[in-house]
């Protein structure tokens, strides 16, 4: 079981850019999917959760501006993330609770996996 992150980049301030990270094993069941950030010298904080149901939370912070959503028949969640601010600069992290069948047939149940983080930088 793994999650795996895509779409970080470089981008001026007041650009858009789209993140995806995909769940991928035998898994039977996604839960909350997450996406956190860690600023340098700052601790990981979460930026947007949804519910395998689709309600969703975000922080202050990017509230109007960022737009988690998931696909449940591919196991992937996105962040669209626009008007994008320096302060946004941080490694992101996908974070997903998974139910999954491990080596011998063992069934796991909400079991919390983390992605390797990808970079955002806004330029000002």
């Amino acid at each position: 079981v793994q999650l795996q992150a895509y779409g970080g980049g470089l981008v001026q301030a007041g650009g858009f850019l789209r993140l995806s990270c995909v769940a991928s094993g035998n898994i039977f069941r996604v839960n909350d999917m997450a996406w956190y950030r860690r600023s340098p010298g700052q601790q990981r904080d979460l930026v947007a959760v949804i519910s395998n149901g689709g309600s969703t939370e975000y922080a202050d912070s990017v509230k109007g501006r960022f737009t988690i959503s998931r696909d449940n028949a591919k196991n992937t969640v996105y962040l669209q993330m626009n008007s994008l601010k320096p302060e946004d600069t941080a490694v992101y992290y996908c974070n997903a609770v998974l139910d999954y069948i491990g080596d011998m047939g063992v069934e796991f149940y909400n079991q919390q996996y983390w992605g390797e983080g990808t970079q955002v930088t806004v330029s000002s």
